[in-house]
This record gives C-alpha cells, structure tokens and sequence, in this order.
C-alpha cells in the first residue's frame, strides 16, 4: 500500500492541476466562438451544467464518483455562473481592462470580482462560527478563539459531492480576491514585497501540503486534499505569469491548439485510469471475498 501512495498524490495533483488552465481556455474558447451576444446564454447553461454534475453527485454511490462530479460541478458554475456572468456584466457596464504595453494584464470581468468580497465575508463568517467543518484551519481558527464548545460535538451531516464543490468553489474565489487586491496599485501592486510574499508564501505552502498529500492512499480523499494544494500552487502560477516570466498558454488557446490538446488528453487518460483502476480494484475485493 506505501508504494502506491505517491502514485496516488501525483494522479490526484495532476488531474486538479489540468483542470485550472483547460479550465481558463475552455471560458476564453466559448467567448470566442458564441461570440458576446450569446456568450451570456451559454455561461447560464454552463452553469446549469454544473449544477447537474453536482445533483448527480450527491446521488452517487461511490466516492471517487462522487469527488469527481462535484469538482467538475465547481469548474463548470463557477466558469459559467462567475467568470462569464462577470465578465458580460463588465463588458455591458463598458469596463475596460488594464492594459500594460499593449498587452491586457487584467480582463475587464476580474475589475468587479473585488465587489463580491462583501458575500465571501459573509460565507467565511457561516463556516467560522456557524457550522463544525472538516478543514483543519476552520477548526484551528475556532479553536484559537474558543468557539468550538458551542458547535456541539459532531459535524454537520457532509456529502462528498457537496464538500467539494463548496471547497473548490470558495478556495477559488478567495485566491482571486487575494491575487486582485495585491495586483491593484491602489493596495499594493504586482511587483510588491506583499505580492512576492503570496507568491513564494504560495509555493511554501503547496510543497508542505503535497508532502501530507503523499501519505494519502484513498484516491478520493486525495483529490480532495489535491484541491486546496493545486490552488495554493496555483497562486504561484498566476504571480509568474503576471511577471511574465512564461507564457499562459491557457489566455490564449487558439494559438496553443496543439498544446491544449495535448492537456486534454493526458486529463482524460488519468480520468479513465482512475475510474477503471478503482472499478478494478472493487472487482478484485469481491472475488477474494
């Protein structure tokens, strides 16, 4: 069981990961091929979309199933509910996005995200004092400020779908805000000590998250953990971009066709890998019993 464990993280980290670029290309393709008078309608179906993967979640038996569908239920609303539903509301209020030699460094939709910070205060309040979660810093935090005795002592009924949807969903926009408010000039600034410290604070954090990563061998529960490790890895990401230190391939898919195909498969074979890999681990059990 030790020798697959890293063979467990490293599919795990590796299907989140895929899913954050091909995420972005999948919202930038749409806009592009809808074009902006349908582009709205479709982020709505999208999220419809996702919010069917989550209904069919909550019903699955298996958890693997279960994660799966719930973290593509997040991806699929959160880039149709959010990102495209910012985004038609910035280009209908004619705002424009920052540009830097040319070149736009913050679409227009990411200048209004900051506004929702009231709604993720309010979310953060419920899961603080409101509700005895499963994440380790919530219960930290309660504990910190001697909140947890009024809880009770046992956790809210948890569906696996549902945990990782809100999870995936809220860690995603909380990193945005996080990004946005040390990118504006206004607070700090993209070359600011604060924006370093997020940004090599990020990498710290993911590398000691993916070392308790490895020690998990429930494939499931891996790609839970594998969630917040890749979005905190993916503050990183994001900063080096900003600098310009690669190219985002994922902002600009139609001149990386071949590169985001290849991104595609490869998620797709880990995909089957893991859903066949555990319907023939499931078999193997049955016969020795």
């Amino acid at each position: 069981m030790k020798r697959l464990k890293p063979l467990t993280a490293f599919s795990a980290f590796s299907i989140v990961l895929l899913t954050m670029p091909l995420g972005h290309a999948a919202v930038i393709l749409l806009q592009n091929a809808l074009g902006k008078e349908h582009v709205a309608l479709a982020g709505v179906l999208l999220g419809f979309a996702g919010a069917g993967l989550l209904l069919a979640g909550l019903f699955a038996s298996k958890e693997l199933m279960a994660t799966l569908l719930g973290m593509f239920g997040a991806l699929f609303t959160w880039s149709g509910w959010i990102e495209i539903g910012f985004e038609y509301y910035a280009r209908r209020l004619g705002i424009e996005p920052v540009m830097q030699n040319g070149v736009v460094v913050t679409r227009a939709e990411y200048l209004l995200m900051p506004s929702s910070i009231g709604f993720f205060a309010i979310i953060m309040l419920y899961y603080l004092f409101g509700v005895r979660s499963g994440c380790r810093f919530f219960l930290w935090f309660q504990r910190l400020l001697r909140f947890d005795s009024r809880l009770g002592a046992g956790r809210s009924s948890r569906n696996v779908a549902m945990v990782t949807f809100m999870e995936f969903n809220v860690l995603l926009w909380g990193f945005y805000l996080l990004l946005l408010f040390a990118y504006d000039e206004n607070f700090a600034g993209d070359r600011h000590p604060v924006t370093y410290f997020i940004a090599f604070g990020s990498l710290l954090w993911s590398v000691l998250l993916f070392v308790k990563l490895l020690k998990i061998s429930n494939l499931a529960y891996a790609i839970r953990y594998a969630i917040p490790t890749v979005l905190i890895f993916w503050n990183f990401v994001e900063i080096l971009g900003r600098w310009n230190v690669f190219t985002e391939i994922w902002i600009q898919p139609s001149k990386y066709v071949l590169e985001i195909v290849l991104m595609t498969l490869v998620l797709l074979i880990l995909m089957f890998s893991v859903l066949f890999g555990a319907k023939g681990k499931q078999k193997s059990e049955a016969k020795q019993v």
